[in-house]
């Protein structure tokens, strides 16, 4: 099942276009690694599908629904926490949850609703610290209380905006340990936008790059996988020619850079460079290397930008 689709989805604030054409796919189970620097339009994204921003043009579904109404119906089964989680600091933990339920309309069972719910999330100790104000938690407990605000409604589809910013090692390990337990055991769809991508690498099974408002590559884990393994760069005088020279002679994995490509298989550098040759391309040098989630979001949007 589709959980979310868009369709050249755009949005224009005057002369900036924050999204231009977006065409992305998320399915049932993922964990959606939403990869792109900051302004590159994460945000607006997640705020159109959210309902909090309307799309200047294009579509979209939420669980295969598109019509207005029929959305606002199915974003009950969405949560998100986007930028900031949305807590009462003057509050403790508890009653924080506890004003969520009767913003959600939950009546029945509340104190164990919200008993479930900290357990989940990994903050059982909460519940002997119910005192202590939301003000004085880390950071980390403030960013598992908002993922508790989100879970208490029990979502098929969470949405994340980078929910590590300013957490320590200790904080995102935490978190990407909940994530994966929350997709695992509860079969939460979540989507994550990060630009810590090292840390997105250990956790999402699908991933879409996102540059300048305009969704440049979606990839699953499996695949980035092959793309990450060891690669000949080739820097030559013409990278587009080279790109089809090379596909055309059944080459795999070949990829545009700025200034080469690169070419993701096992391959014999030295006839690879006698067919560019034979081509009348350049071959200025040739470099092996095993890249990392990083090296390889650098690379596309540098061609991106070429």
């Amino acid at each position: 099942m589709k959980i979310l689709e868009t369709t050249n989805l755009s949005k224009y604030y005057r002369k900036t276009h924050a999204l231009e054409g977006v065409s992305m796919r998320i399915e049932q189970g993922d964990i959606y690694g939403f990869v792109g620097k900051n302004g590159a339009g994460k945000t607006t994204l997640i705020r159109i599908i959210t309902g909090v921003a309307e799309p200047t043009s294009g579509t979209y579904s939420l669980f295969e629904e598109t019509e207005k109404k029929k959305l606002i119906r199915v974003r009950s089964r969405m949560a998100a926490v986007v930028e900031n989680p949305a807590l009462n600091l003057g509050l403790n933990a508890y009653d924080n949850l506890r004003c969520q339920c009767t913003l959600l309309g939950i009546k029945e069972n509340v104190d164990q609703v919200i008993n479930d719910t900290i357990q989940l999330v990994g903050l059982t100790e909460l519940l002997g610290v119910k005192r202590k104000k939301v003000k004085n938690f880390s950071l980390g407990m403030k960013q598992r209380l908002g993922i508790a605000m989100a879970m208490i409604s029990n979502p098929d589809f969470l949405v994340l905006d980078e929910p590590n910013n300013g957490l320590d090692p200790e904080g995102i390990r935490d978190m990407r340990e909940l994530l994966m337990r929350l997709n695992e055991q509860k079969g939460v769809t979540i989507l994550i936008s990060s630009h810590i991508l090292s840390e997105l690498s250990k956790l999402a099974t699908r991933y879409g790059f996102i540059d300048k408002g305009k969704l440049i590559k979606e990839i699953t884990a499996e695949e980035l996988n092959q793309q990450c393994r060891k690669a000949s760069i080739f820097k030559v005088n013409d990278p587009k020619r080279a790109q089809d020279i090379l596909i055309h002679s059944d080459y795999k994995n070949v990829s545009l850079l700025t200034d080469g490509v690169r070419v993701g298989d096992e391959i014999n550098v030295s006839k690879t460079i006698t067919l560019l040759s034979k081509h009348e391309i350049e071959v200025k040098s040739v470099q092996e290397q095993n890249e990392d989630l990083e090296q390889y979001f650098m690379e596309i949007i540098g061609a991106n930008h070429d």
